[in-house]
């Protein structure tokens, strides 16, 4: 049967045509394909007053929507459905276009029917734009950086990403309040929008964080240009209500180019990398690119972060002691407890590596709790096997960040009483740093663990920030005196004389001293006769087992 005879409106008049569509509530026109345009046969009211037609000929479809029924026309399906919009993306107005056949023979013609949603993907448009957009800067924010970032995904090795930190806001905020703090931050966004490039995007990605999107020309030196131009353009201060605030920052590259294969994630990487670059400009005070080699090392600590953890929690560390010794008879007073680790792999690490992982981390907290509770223990034990009290004092290193965070007047009392010992067989060694953080506070703590009897020495006396006053105001009662001015004192003698000087300072504080790093016993010989009463170091033992470490008590008493 000849597919006219299935479609009524194939053979109908253009006017009968007509009428029919007026009977459909929404626009819609029905069309036919002559060549390679499309002309609409008839069209209802709503499609006319829509103004949905070609604008420059109301019988034929736009552009657009002609390429939509064009592919149409060519399947064999009855029925499509596809979005369309018409208008400039101020007026743009949104459809859901169905185009139909009505005859199961493939021909050239269809019906269009338009529903509009105009408002809806406004609505949506406004949501995404509200969801991707930072209210105060008016900047795209984290997500809305994402989206800058994608648009150029296929262009990604031209690209770099900056981003930049800015130092001290936390204190801003803190002092001046949050509205200070959010005038200083568009402040600073309008400075890094003005050097930049129009091309560049800028984006604030967190509370003092901005990120810019560059696109590289010719060479990377580009992006280091613009990260100093941002520089420049931050060094005038701010003015916020009566203060004049500066703003340092730290700033961050990461270059496309530079991507892991197979990354799917890449804009959310190459952010993390510029992170990691400005962290590491932090601490050298310049423009830091990001480096593979640095990134890979950093990997590393979070992987011996994450084994350290389990090994404090589970108790597996253990304890060398090295022993201290009386430099004028060699007779052991003391030992310092070492923490050493072997990790899941049968690896022993060194505490030079794992030492900083704790402290950055905040592991140095239980870590220490345990050395403290781990050396008075073999202290005990020790004395167990003596029969009484062994003659030897056990020293442990307490962290600055222990001393901060934790409780320690407590946890050394707690820890003495349990292994019952007195407070006078316990040596707690600071570093100068420590001492010198909050000296009200710890000369207070010092005060408190002195009361309870313990024995509090200076470590690695010379290689700090300590002076005259501190030491005269802390219950410092030894002063251990760095290996750095030890080794090869004897064929130097600007270090013989700085060890002079400093058992000298001892001397008139009324300190006591340990030499560390005692290698010969020449050494001890002169160091001793300079008027040091201890030393330390492997011309009397390497760090020893608990077992050795008594064996050598016994072996000095008998």
């Amino acid at each position: 049967m000849p597919a006219q005879l299935l479609n009524p409106l194939a053979v109908a008049p253009p006017a009968l045509i007509e009428r029919a569509m007026e009977l459909i509530s929404i626009p819609a026109a029905h069309v036919v394909r002559e060549g390679d345009r499309s002309s609409i046969l008839a069209s209802n009211r709503a499609f006319r007053l829509a103004r949905l037609a070609c604008p420059y000929d109301d019988k034929l479809l736009s552009p657009t929507l002609d390429a939509h029924v064009a592919l149409f026309l060519e399947t064999s399906d009855l029925r499509a459905e596809f979005e369309w919009a018409i208008g400039d993306s101020i007026n743009a107005r949104f459809f859901r276009v169905t185009a139909a056949r009505m005859t199961a023979v493939v021909g050239d013609r269809c019906t269009l029917s338009f529903v509009d949603h105009t408002g809806q993907e406004r609505s949506e448009r406004n949501l995404r734009r509200e969801m991707t957009t930072d209210s105060l800067t008016g900047l795209p924010n984290r997500e809305g950086y994402g989206d800058l970032v994608d648009a150029v995904e296929q262009r990604r090795d031209r690209h770099a990403v900056l981003v930049i930190n800015l130092q001290r806001f936390g204190r801003v905020n803190a002092c001046l309040g949050g509205l200070a703090g959010d005038e200083l931050l568009i402040s600073v966004a309008r400075r890094i929008k003005g050097a930049l490039r129009a091309r560049d995007g800028l984006a604030r990605i967190g509370g003092d964080e901005f990120a810019v999107l560059l696109e590289i020309d010719e060479e990377r030196i580009e992006a280091e240009h613009v990260a100093r131009r941002i520089e420049r353009a931050l060094v005038a201060p701010f003015r916020l209500s009566d203060y004049q605030i500066r703003v340092d920052v730290a700033v961050g590259i990461a270059f496309g180019a530079d991507r892991t294969d197979g990354d799917e994630d890449w804009g959310d990487e190459l952010v993390r990398h510029a992170q990691f670059a400005a962290k590491r400009a932090k601490m050298s005070g310049r423009v830091e690119i990001y480096q593979v080699q640095a990134f890979t090392a950093a990997r590393r600590q979070f992987a011996m972060e994450t084994q350290l953890r389990r090994a404090v929690e589970q108790r597996t560390l253990r304890h060398e002691y090295q022993p201290i010794c009386d430099l004028a008879t060699g007779r052991v007073v003391a030992f310092e407890a070492l923490a050493r680790w072997t990790d899941e792999e049968g690896r022993e690490v060194s505490p030079a590596d794992f030492i900083p992982v704790a402290e950055e981390s905040g592991l140095i907290v239980p870590l220490g709790r345990w050395a403290i509770e781990e050396a008075t223990r073999a202290l005990a034990e020790w004395d167990r096997r003596a029969g009484g009290d062994c003659g030897v004092q056990v020293a442990v290193n307490l962290s600055s960040i222990q001393l901060q965070r934790d409780r320690i007047v407590t946890l050394v009392d707690r820890a003495l009483s349990e292994a019952g010992l007195s407070g006078q067989r316990l040596k707690l060694e600071l570093t100068e740093s420590a001492l010198v953080a909050d000296p009200d506070r710890t000369a207070r703590l010092m005060r408190a663990l002195k009361e309870l009897g313990t024995t509090i020495a200076m470590d690695d006396f010379g290689t700090g920030y300590s002076n005259l006053a501190l030491l005269q105001k802390l219950p410092i009662d030894i002063l251990k005196i760095d290996r750095s001015f030890i080794t090869d004192m004897l064929a130097d003698r600007d270090k013989v004389a700085l060890v002079r000087a400093i058992l000298s300072l001892a001397q008139a504080l009324g300190m006591r001293t340990v030499a560390e790093g005692v290698e010969a016993g020449e050494l001890a010989q002169t160091l001793s006769a300079l008027g040091c009463q201890m030393g330390q170091g492997f011309f009397y033992a390497r760090p020893l087992s608990p077992d050795a470490a008594f064996a050598m008590i016994a072996s000095s008493t008998s």
